[in-house]
C-alpha cells in the first residue's frame, strides 16, 4: 500500500544482517529486488481486548456478517490486518486504538500468544526456570494459527486455546471466536511464515524503542505473570533480544506500515483507518445500519417474511396487550393464545409430502405428512422462553433447546453467555423464538450460532410476536435462506430502538419485573 510519508518521523528501515537474512530465507517469500520499494507509512500496559468492539451495542452483534449473495453464499471475504513487532512494543494497544478508531460492526482481535504449542514435562521445567525461548518461530503452532485465521477469514465461528502464562500451559477450556468484517491478528511472528502472510491483506509493524521494550515487559512479566526482575533480564537477554534481531527486525521490510513509537503516533493510527475504511468501501464489507434503515423505507418486505392474518381476533389480542393499562394476567393470557396461533402458523409452513392413510371404515384417506426428520425449538433468553408451552402444546416429542445472550456491562458488547441445543440438531427444522424484534441483534446472533452448529439456513423459522421492519429486513439481508414469521410488523423504531407503537418491554411486562432506562426491545435478549 502506498501512503504519504507522516510528519510525526520518518519510518525505521530494518538492518539486515548476513546472519538475520539467511535465518529469514526458509520462513518469508523473497522480495523481489526488481520492484521499487513500498512506501511505508508511520503512524501501553498490555491488556487483553473485548473479542468484539463497535460503539453502537444495540445494532451489532457477534452474528453472522452481512456480506452475503442473494443465494445466501459469502460473496466476499474478511479484511485481515497483520500487526507485528517486538515483545511489548504495543501491539495490542495499537491494535486497539485502531479497532476504536475504525468503529465497524464485527471486528475480532486474535493474539498470537493463544497459540503457543503445548509443552513438553521437559519443556516445561526449562520454562519454570527461564531457559526456554518463546520468542521462536517453533514455539508457536503456526499450522493452527493458519487453520483458524482462514475460517475466520471465511465468516465461519472457531474455537481459540487460552494460554496460561503463569504455568506455560494451554487451559482445558477454550474461547469461541465468530467471523468478522475486519480481523487484527497480532504477535512477535505475525510475518514469520510464508502460509500466513498469504492471509494477510495489510501488514503493519509496531517498532519501538529496546529499552522501552524492556521496561514494559519487566513490569508486565512481574504484576502479571507472577515472575522475578532477575529472571526477566535473564529471559531477555538469553532469548528476546537475540530473537528480535535474528527473527522479528528483518520482518520489518515485509510491513506495509512501519508505525515508530506505537501508540504514540496518531497520526499513523489515522491513516491505517483511513486505508481500512477505503478497503471495506471497495470490497462492499461496510455497513451503515442508518443507511440502511433509511433503505427499508422505501424496499418491499422481503419474501421470505411471512405474517399471520390480521384477523378480527389477531387484531383484538393485539389490542389487549398492547394496552398499557392492561394487567399482568390479562397480558400474560392473550400473548399465550397469540403465541398457539403463531406456532401453528409456522408449523403450516413447513415441509409435507403426500400420505395415504386407511380410515376405521377401510376407506383410502390421501392426506399430508410432515417430511423432514425431527422439529426442534430453541427459544432466546429470556422472553423466548415463553413460547416453549405453546410448540409444546401443538408439537409432540418436541427438542427444546435455548441460547442466552448478554450485553458487556464494560464493553456494550452482547456475548453469548448460554447455549444448550439438542444433538444432531443439524438435520433438524429449528424454531427459533424471540417475543420482540427490533434492529434484530439478538436475533441475527442468535441464527449465527444455529449456523456454527451446521443448521441448514433454508430450515431456520425465526418466530417473534411482533417485529420492527428495521429488524425484518436485517435479518433478512444477512440471512436470505431464513424463514421470518410473526404476527404483526411495526414500521418504525425511535432512537432507542424500541418498536412503535410497540408492545412495551415483553419480558418485563410477561414477568413482572422492572424494565431498565434505556431498554429496547431486543434487550430482552441483550440484558438481564
Amino acid at each position: 500500500m502506498a501512503a504519504a510519508p507522516v510528519p510525526e518521523g520518518a519510518p525505521v528501515e530494518p538492518q539486515d544482517s548476513s546472519s538475520s537474512a539467511e535465518s529469514l530465507d526458509r520462513l518469508y517469500p523473497a522480495v523481489g529486488s526488481s520492484k521499487p520499494p513500498r512506501k511505508r507509512t508511520t503512524s501501553q500496559c498490555k491488556s487483553e481486548p473485548p473479542l468484539l468492539r463497535t460503539s453502537k451495542r444495540t445494532i451489532y452483534t457477534a452474528g453472522r456478517p452481512p456480506w452475503y449473495n442473494e443465494h445466501g453464499t459469502q460473496s466476499k471475504e474478511a479484511f485481515v490486518i497483520g500487526l507485528g513487532g517486538g515483545s511489548a512494543s504495543g501491539k495490542t494497544t495499537v491494535a486497539t486504538m485502531i479497532i476504536e478508531a475504525l468503529d465497524v460492526p464485527w471486528v475480532v482481535l486474535l493474539s498470537m500468544d493463544s497459540f503457543y504449542k503445548v509443552l513438553t514435562k521437559q519443556q516445561q521445567e526449562q520454562a519454570a526456570s527461564n531457559d526456554f525461548n518463546f520468542d521462536h518461530p517453533d514455539a508457536f503452532d503456526f499450522d493452527l494459527i493458519i487453520a483458524t485465521l482462514k475460517k475466520l477469514k471465511q465468516g465461519k465461528s472457531v474455537k481459540i486455546p487460552i494460554y496460561d502464562f503463569t504455568t506455560h500451559s494451554r487451559k482445558k477450556e477454550w474461547k469461541t471466536l465468530y467471523g468478522a468484517n475486519v480481523i487484527i491478528f497480532e504477535g512477535i511472528m505475525a510475518f514469520a511464515d510464508k502460509e500466513l502472510l498469504k492471509l494477510l491483506d495489510l501488514k503493519i509493524f509496531v517498532d519501538t524503542d529496546s529499552d522501552i521494550r524492556l521496561v514494559r515487559r519487566l513490569r508486565r512479566d512481574i504484576s502479571e505473570r507472577g515472575r522475578d526482575i532477575e529472571g526477566v533480564i535473564k529471559q531477555y537477554n538469553k532469548f528476546v533480544k537475540p530473537a528480535f534481531d535474528q527473527y522479528i527486525q528483518p520482518t520489518m521490510r515485509l510491513a506495509d506500515i512501519v508505525v515508530p513509537r506505537g501508540s504514540g503516533n496518531t497520526v499513523a493510527i489515522d491513516l491505517i483507518v483511513q486505508h481500512v475504511h477505503s478497503q471495506l468501501e471497495e470490497r462492499k464489507l461496510r455497513w451503515d445500519m442508518a443507511a440502511l434503515a433509511s433503505a427499508h423505507q422505501c424496499h418491499p418486505l422481503p419474501q421470505t417474511l411471512s405474517v399471520l392474518k390480521s384477523t378480527p381476533q389477531v387484531r383484538g389480542m393485539h389490542t389487549i396487550i398492547r394496552n398499557k393499562e392492561t394487567s399482568r394476567d390479562e397480558f400474560i393470557f392473550y400473548s399465550k393464545r397469540l403465541m398457539r396461533l403463531l406456532i401453528e402458523h409456522a408449523l403450516s409452513l413447513l415441509p409435507f409430502q403426500s400420505c395415504t392413510v386407511q380410515t376405521p371404515q377401510g376407506h383410502d384417506y390421501e392426506g399430508r405428512t410432515y417430511s423432514g426428520k425431527q422439529i426442534t425449538g430453541v427459544s432466546i433468553l429470556r422472553a423466548g422462553e415463553t413460547m416453549e408451552p405453546a410448540l409444546r402444546a401443538v408439537c409432540k416429542d418436541v427438542r427444546i433447546g435455548t441460547i442466552l445472550i448478554q450485553t458487556n456491562c464494560n464493553t456494550g458488547e452482547p456475548e453469548l453467555h448460554y447455549l444448550r441445543l439438542p444433538k444432531d440438531i443439524s438435520e433438524d427444522h429449528v424454531i427459533l423464538m424471540d417475543c420482540t424484534v427490533s434492529t434484530g441483534a439478538a436475533a441475527m446472533m442468535a441464527v449465527r450460532v444455529l449456523l456454527d452448529h451446521d443448521v441448514p439456513e433454508d430450515k431456520i423459522f425465526l418466530l417473534s410476536l411482533l417485529m420492527a421492519e428495521m429488524g425484518v429486513h436485517s435479518v433478512a439481508y444477512a440471512f436470505p435462506r431464513v424463514k421470518i414469521i410473526t404476527t404483526a410488523v411495526d414500521k418504525k423504531v425511535n432512537d432507542l430502538f424500541r418498536i412503535i407503537p410497540g408492545i412495551g418491554n415483553f419480558g418485563d411486562r410477561y414477568f413482572g419485573t422492572d424494565a431498565p432506562p434505556d431498554w429496547s426491545d431486543d434487550e430482552d435478549a441483550l440484558s438481564t
